[in-house]
């Protein structure tokens, strides 16, 4: 894997793990200000999801370069193979 493409796959995954982090915690405020939205949170703690979420797709990005490194899946055979004999 090269330095853009693993810096793209870093992005998706923090991405994706971000919208599974966001709602954790989340609650409802009791008594809304006049002019926000009943749904909105009382406190998001978005530097602390920011954290958690970087901390999980570290995580995540690191199992997916040793897999992409490693010889235990081949890549490169499975696109061999979906392209067909003839290639």
């Amino acid at each position: 894997m090269g330095w853009v493409t693993g810096i793209a796959v870093y992005i998706l995954v923090w991405w994706v793990s971000l919208f599974t982090v966001l709602p954790l915690g989340a609650n409802r405020s009791a008594d809304p200000l006049p002019g926000t939205v009943e749904s909105a949170p009382d406190n998001p703690r978005l530097l602390f999801k920011f954290a958690v979420t970087t901390g999980i797709a570290t995580v995540l990005w690191l199992v997916i370069y040793a897999l992409v490194k490693s010889d235990l899946i081949s890549f490169h055979d499975m696109a061999q193979h979906l392209a067909g004999p003839d290639s």
